[in-house]
């Protein structure tokens, strides 16, 4: 059995106080004044704040999940009457503070003063038209109207708006406890900005001050396009600043995080970079970093041809290096290479002096994303040739293995040493020995072959996933061969109009001889050979439907025990311990241990399967619902075409014991 089993074995049903512990972690991560509906609050919870001990913050919130189905959701009388004696008191506390008599009213804004004024008029001059196309006329009308006219609306505005702020200041003064909450804000230090952010502000305000009756739309369409269209020099200003400013921010949220451990926060919730890609490269240009050269000469003749094909569309651009690269000499090729490797030494000569001038903190970023770019690539780029042949070596010599369990780890690692030891005992017997030696040992000590266990587990399910249905390329035809040789000589006849090149090329291939075809005829026979090649190496047989066992759906999570004696069942073929035996002999061994075992132990599986099967339930809901509509109806339908064809099955096999009283076709 595999790993899952022995850690599934080893946990156990959450304790009364584990749970009570749950539920103040979930109260002291709450917001101080929650008046949100409670399922906005529980999705807006870190359940990685939650987490305590052992648990995790997807297992509290899955035990937080279960026990919420057991609790009311309504309120009695008596918890209103509560609630309704706060709002007696305070009727305008909160988001109801506007309706407080002596809150001053906000002044009206430029447009809606001259909105107001004329609406009447424009509507008696125009009663067939609706509110909506009046709205339209009048704010065209504002618009067109010219500044002269604008200003006496913008004096009246700006004269209110200072009597609102001092109307505003005594509010304040004379009621303090009801603005005390809307003022308070979290001491958590407040977010950097990003480039864009912090240019956006700023122009925002500079428009404002020149144009105060300016609404957001007229903000958007004047300010938020300008941002594409800033130059690179402008665009360093704002990223400086921006990274100026988390710089400080950063300062202080390790102070915050120091002095304040009740809020279980940690570096992670220290927001990383306020940098997109393309600034970041923008920025380190800026500083001196060295332009990366290409990996190989290939690479490099591709480089230098793409600069002289920008009228070539980009899909076939790739298509045209190759072809020219194949047509070079060897000694060309070679010229290319020589090249690289000479770009290649200056290029590091470079580097070392660039990280020479940055700062410590600068030049461990580069140097774990030049480490992440080395990983990613797998030691540099390949010629077409080379790469199309090693990814066919490598589709048939390495296929992925099985993960291995934390026994079978343990035993290959003291089977070498006992068989020097003691060289008189047989394979069969040296395993029974290390079956007892696991069985003995403590589970600290098993811990560490366990996290082996997990970590060949995860490279397994990955290289699984990323080998999962790769279908070969589909052959090409002997016409599609012949035109993507030909199409850029085509393109630029065009002028780059496809639609014409394409109609060209189908009228020439039309009249070509035959005998001029058969060479692009051969290429396509080869072509459909690979294809076929290629499909019979990746094709295995399909998953056939058997009753008693079902098949499983990716990422569906799997079926707990179902009662005590399943749950131990499980445990004793997964510790190893009956290994030695045959799987007839090993079943009922355990069935004899089962009967032995005192009606406390019995209990204790039970409640361990009942546990397991509620987990299960919880996890089945929230796969089901992240599928599609359509994925989630092929599941359901498949799960009772299975139950019917084994209940079918089980009914005749059971029947059959009964005598020829059901006759089967």
């Amino acid at each position: 059995m595999n790993g899952e089993m022995d850690s599934t074995a080893k946990e156990i049903a959450w304790e009364q106080d584990d749970l009570l512990k749950l539920l103040d972690a979930i109260k002291g991560n709450l917001p101080e004044k929650d008046l949100a509906k409670y399922k906005t609050s529980e999705s807006h919870l870190d359940w990685e704040k939650v987490a305590f001990n052992s648990y995790s913050g997807e297992m509290c919130k899955q035990k937080w999940q279960e026990v919420s189905r057991e609790i009311r959701k309504f309120r009695t009388l008596t918890e209103l009457i509560v609630d309704a004696q706060d709002y007696v008191k305070n009727p305008y506390k909160g988001k109801k503070l506007k309706k407080h008599p002596d809150f001053p009213k906000k002044p009206l804004t430029p447009y809606f003063r001259f909105f107001m004024e004329k609406r009447a008029k424009y509507a008696k001059l125009h009663p067939e038209m609706s509110n909506l196309d009046l709205t339209k006329i009048l704010s065209k009308k504002y618009k067109e109207l010219p500044d002269r006219k604008k200003e006496k609306y913008v004096k009246d505005f700006l004269r209110e708006k200072e009597t609102f702020m001092l109307r505003m200041m005594k509010f304040r003064q004379d009621h303090p406890d009801l603005l005390e909450n809307v003022n308070k804000k979290s001491n958590v230090p407040e977010k950097p900005k990003t480039p864009q952010q912090l240019w956006y502000f700023h122009e925002k305000k500079a428009f404002l001050k020149a144009r105060p009756d300016a609404t957001t739309k007229d903000i958007k369409d004047s300010v938020g396009k300008q941002w594409p269209q800033l130059s690179d020099k402008k665009r360093i200003k704002w990223i400086t600043k921006s990274l100026e400013q988390k710089k400080l921010y950063e300062e202080k949220m390790r102070e915050f995080i120091q002095q304040h451990p009740e809020m279980n926060m940690t570096e992670e919730n220290i927001v990383k970079s306020t940098l997109t890609k393309a600034e970041r490269q923008l920025k380190d240009k800026f500083d001196g970093r060295p332009d990366k050269p290409p990996s190989n000469g290939y690479s490099m003749f591709c480089a230098e041809l793409m600069s002289s094909m920008k009228d070539v569309p980009s899909t076939e651009r790739m298509v045209m290096c190759s072809q020219r690269w194949k047509l070079l000499k060897q000694s060309e090729k070679d010229a290319y290479q020589k090249r690289c490797e000479q770009k290649k030494k200056e290029y590091e000569v470079e580097m070392n002096r660039y990280l020479l001038s940055i700062s410590e903190e600068e030049q461990q970023r580069i140097l774990s994303e030049q480490k992440m770019g080395s990983f990613k690539k797998g030691g540099g780029g390949s010629s077409p040739a080379s790469k199309k042949k090693s990814s066919k070596a490598k589709s048939s010599t390495e296929k992925p293995k099985p993960p291995v369990s934390a026994m079978f780890i343990f035993s290959e690692e003291k089977r070498p040493k006992l068989q020097q030891e003691k060289p008189d005992l047989s394979d069969m017997e040296l395993t029974r020995l290390l079956a007892r030696m696991w069985n003995e040992l403590s589970d600290k000590k098993k811990e560490k072959y366990k996290n082996l266990e997990m970590t060949l587990k995860a490279e397994s399910e990955k290289q699984s996933k990323e080998d999962k249905g790769k279908l070969p390329e589909t052959p090409k035809t002997a016409q599609d061969i012949w035109q993507q040789s030909v199409i850029g000589d085509y393109l630029a006849r065009f002028k780059n109009d496809r639609v014409k090149a394409q109609k060209a090329m189908e009228a020439t291939w039309n009249t070509m001889e035959k005998k001029e075809k058969i060479m692009w005829i051969k290429k396509a026979a080869e072509d459909q050979k690979r294809y076929e090649r290629e499909l019979s190496e990746m094709r295995s047989p399909a998953p056939v439907v058997t009753p008693g066992k079902k098949m499983k759906f990716d990422g569906e999570p799997k079926k707990p025990p179902s009662n005590g004696y399943q749950k131990f069942s499980q445990e004793m073929l997964s510790n190893g311990e009956l290994n030695h035996l045959p799987m007839k002999e090993r079943m009922g061994e355990i069935g004899g241990r089962w009967q032995r075992l005192p009606q406390k132990e019995k209990d204790r599986y039970k409640r361990l399967a009942e546990e397991k099967q509620r987990q299960y339930k919880v996890l089945l809901e929230q796969w089901l619902a992240s599928l599609s509509s359509q994925e989630r109806a092929t599941y359901k339908e498949y799960n009772s075409l299975v139950s019917h064809k084994f209940g079918s099955t089980h009914k005749l096999s059971k029947n059959s014991r009964l005598g020829p009283q059901i006759k089967v076709s």
